[in-house]
């Protein structure tokens, strides 16, 4: 994997790739469809302005780029190489045309437990890679889990570890992901580890089988109460037909003790995960809800934008004083 750091105009990305067009948005910067000069090979580049980042978004920064130059698994969306420019990095990587994985679930003709099942374990075997590793992600969502391409045989990866970091025991204190999906020991200022990925899968499962996020409120604020406190339910008439595997697994992954949750390897072998007995009926219903999930994500930003240290920490200290 080549390390370009940029010193003339020659060594610049462009003379190596031109940009097509936009089609996307990490947490630290912007994704482009481009293709190699030399080969007519499309990659992504991620493009971020240094420029508007303070020190530490620009440490973190330089750890994504540490962290993705290590790891090497087929449901990871790989990167190629890195030019480090004065003013932009930009990250070369492996492009994703296939969709999000939710807006792939409309798509489908068919959508049962199984294929949900099917869908979330090869990013339940990622993480576990990372883990193993010693890496923790801090920002699974479904807008971060994309699919290769829309051919049948498209396979979903996990990408964007703009927030990811290497774990070694000692737990992190930083307050950050994204508030739909946070786990509630980041929110109470506690110091955490690997488990907030287990929670944040918890709820994407959660909400693959009804199309509504387990935690849901108006602002930021009442929604990290809600999330504290750990109490969802699996509302009737959405969750009459699910099956007791699939909602054992939600309930392991949704403790609020983080030591109490189910790990990786645990949800690898759970039998919903396994999936040897999991309904294959059709659920239209839930197909309809996360079409209109996805249409609402789009405009209620505050429950899907990945929130860094700072912004975060702002939020939680500035509800604490008011109570």
């Amino acid at each position: 994997m080549a390390y370009h750091r940029v010193e003339t105009k020659e060594q610049s990305m462009r003379n190596f790739y031109t940009l097509i067009e936009q089609i996307g948005e990490g947490t630290f910067g912007k994704v482009f469809r481009a293709v190699n000069k030399a080969t007519g090979q499309e990659y992504a580049i991620k493009s971020i302005d240094k420029q508007t980042l303070s020190q530490d978004e620009i440490n973190s920064m330089h750890l994504e780029v540490e962290i993705i130059s290590q790891v090497d698994h087929p449901n990871i969306v790989r990167a190629y190489e890195f030019f480090d420019e004065p003013k932009t990095l930009h990250v070369v990587m492996e492009i994703m045309l296939g969709g999000e994985v939710f807006e792939r679930i409309v798509e489908k003709d068919h959508y049962s437990e199984q294929e949900a099942a099917w869908t979330i374990r090869p990013v339940i075997d990622a993480i576990k890679y990372c883990h193993d590793m010693g890496i923790v992600h801090r920002d699974i969502k479904p807008e971060n889990l994309l699919y290769s391409s829309f051919d049948m045989d498209g396979i979903v990866k996990v990408t964007d570890f703009g927030l990811a970091r290497f774990y070694d025991d000692d737990l992190m204190t930083t307050a950050c992901g994204t508030p739909s999906y946070v786990a509630p020991e980041i929110l109470e200022g506690r110091g955490y580890g690997l488990e907030v990925d287990y929670w944040s899968i918890g709820v994407i499962v959660y909400t693959m089988l009804c199309g509504f996020l387990p935690f849901n409120e108006d602002t930021n604020e009442a929604l990290f109460e809600v999330i504290k406190t750990g109490q969802y339910e699996f509302t009737s008439p959405y969750w009459d037909n699910i099956s007791e595997n699939a909602k054992d697994l939600i309930r392991r992954c949704l403790k609020v003790n983080p030591k109490e949750r189910c790990t990786a390897q645990q949800m690898m072998n759970h039998p919903w995960i396994v999936g040897t007995n999991n309904p294959q009926i059709n659920m239209p219903d839930v197909a309809n809800k996360i079409r209109e999930y996805n249409a609402r994500r789009k405009f209620k930003k505050y429950g899907n934008t990945a929130i860094a240290s700072n912004r975060l920490m702002s939020i939680i200290i500035s509800k604490r004083n008011q109570g």
